[in-house]
């Protein structure tokens, strides 16, 4: 997927654009870039590989040469960026999260001019953070640019756009995913030469207050860099963040479709969307599966897949009343998230290499593991299979996932590398049973059916299980609206949750009307 960070202020930025950045590095392993401008030099920009090594290694010997008082930062797991655009409305630079699902049409609309070309690439294709930038510089204004991306993109496109002025701050026209606006005020010191009264140059230590104003996509990045967060922009709203504050330049558009994925795998513990903590979701979810189990619980121990399940199982435990035990451990020093790599079988070998299993806390123990999700399943089956070896010898493997199942390839952000349906556990099942994975959908998607249930039977099989129950998405809705309720957001609702990757809809309510 990626995230970005970007930051304002009255003195030298460079120090919290490179950790704000790097506080997004679970979202992506690509690419990493930092570019900062100030009055003197113009732009100064750094793009380095990071698939080998972690962004923090690659930049920091960056830092001394990034003088500037604004700055954006980008983790990418797709092509380079910040990206440099010298256009009629002024030289920008940009950062991009989200997929431009109609690339192939843009492209065509482009070329009909004759004149236009792409020089940055993402594979054999037009880097889409390229076109964006094209769409805004085709424009009038920054302030049409934005308005043409919104209308004319499909997918989603979350933005920070650095100019010689400021950093433009945009969000996606449906808010799929966040765009948070800080600040904060600090003491600083500053050497300054000066004359004393014999009229000799002698320096001075003087303390002056900076303020700085900030924009991320995960608000773990504000924590440990002391911002406070002053507001989450709405869907499709944009915002000018200077030196002086921060200007309203388009108002929200609304309705909002974010992504709850995000709080089920992909967003970080410590961050918050729309003010609802990532990590309190998991629990609500873990004690949702844990009631569904209710009267059903001859299990030994809960564990978690590491790191996302991890949650969920507390949550599980904890309502459950059954002892939590770390059976999985994650080695996280070189192993990133095994669904970046675009091989399968790199996948494969990440996703074995990075867990490792505890046979004290497994050996003839009965086990139920939570997982945040089941795409695939291969790599899952591989997983659990690994503990009925010999050596390990587990007696039995339950899986609990904390979302329903996967029935739809998101449209709207990279959260799989998957490209065919078939590579969804839950339609191979169908394709099985039915002998066409798209057959009787809507039946697949009733969690109280028949067939849904032999689905999930199809799938405990495959996977060699012995119990596999996935959650409801009316709980997994209830618990994300719960931590709303309970951190005081009240205006939070179910048609503002994305549930597209389950039922093929932007929400619930689309699926009732």
């Amino acid at each position: 997927m990626g995230g970005f960070f970007g930051v304002v202020s009255s003195g030298r930025c460079a120090e919290d654009l490179f950790y704000g950045t790097d506080y997004h590095s679970h979202l992506g392993n690509q690419r990493g870039g930092l570019l900062v401008h100030d009055g003197k030099n113009g732009f100064t920009r750094f793009i380095h590989d990071i698939r080998n090594s972690p962004f923090r290694s690659k930049f920091q010997y960056d830092l001394e040469h990034l003088q500037g008082n604004m700055g954006i930062g980008s983790i990418s797991d797709t092509g380079d960026q910040p990206l440099m655009t010298f256009s009629h409305i002024g030289t920008f630079g940009i950062v991009m999260v989200g997929v431009v699902s109609n690339m192939d049409q843009l492209e065509k609309s482009a070329f009909r001019s004759q004149r236009t070309h792409f020089s940055e690439m993402t594979g054999d294709k037009v880097n889409p953070t390229e076109m964006v930038a094209s769409l805004i510089s085709m424009s009038g204004s920054y302030e049409e640019g934005f308005r043409c991306v919104q209308d004319k993109v499909q997918g989603s496109c979350s933005m920070l756009v650095l100019t010689k002025d400021g950093i433009y701050a945009a969000r996606d026209r449906y808010g799929r995913t966040p765009l948070v606006i800080g600040s904060k005020v600090e003491k600083v010191k500053e050497t300054e030469v000066c004359t004393d009264d014999n009229g000799v140059h002698c320096e001075r230590e003087i303390e002056k207050e900076k303020k700085s104003y900030a924009a991320t996509f995960e608000t773990c990045a504000f924590h440990n860099l002391e911002y406070k967060i002053d507001r989450w922009l709405g869907p499709g709203e944009v915002v000018l963040i200077t030196p002086d504050g921060v200007k309203d330049v388009l108002p929200p558009t609304g309705p909002m479709h974010f992504c709850t994925f995000m709080w089920v795998y992909y967003g970080f513990p410590a961050s918050s969307y729309e003010g609802v903590n990532v990590e309190a979701v998991r629990y609500e979810c873990g004690a949702a599966l844990a009631r569904q189990d209710e009267g059903d619980r001859q299990f030994d121990a809960v564990a978690g897949v590491p790191d996302s399940g991890t949650a969920h199982a507390l949550g599980y435990a904890q309502e459950a009343a059954l002892p939590y035990k770390r059976s999985f451990v994650k080695y996280t020093p070189t192993w990133p998230r095994s669904f970046i790599p675009p091989d399968q079988s790199d996948r494969a070998k990440v996703a074995k290499m990075k867990l490792i299993s505890i046979p004290h806390f497994i050996k003839d123990k009965k086990l139920l593991f939570c997982e945040d999700s089941i795409v695939r399943g291969t790599q899952l089956g591989n997983t659990f299979m690994r503990l009925r070896q010999e050596d390990i010898s587990v007696k039995e493997v339950h899986v609990r996932s904390a979302c329903p199942p996967i029935l739809f390839n998101c449209p709207y952000l990279n959260f799989s590398r998957a490209k065919s349906l078939m590579e969804l556990a839950a339609r191979r099942a169908i394709e099985a049973l039915e002998g066409d994975c798209n057959a009787h959908l809507d039946e697949y998607m009733d969690e109280t059916s028949e067939r849904y249930k032999k689905m999930v039977e199809w799938i405990c099989k495959d996977l060699k299980l012995d119990s596999l129950k996935y959650q409801k998405l009316e709980d997994l809705l209830d618990a994300v609206l719960a931590v709303a309720k309970e951190s005081g957001n009240t205006e939070l609702t179910r048609e503002c949750l994305c549930t597209y990757c389950w039922i093929g809809k932007d929400s619930i309510g689309d699926q009732k009307k």
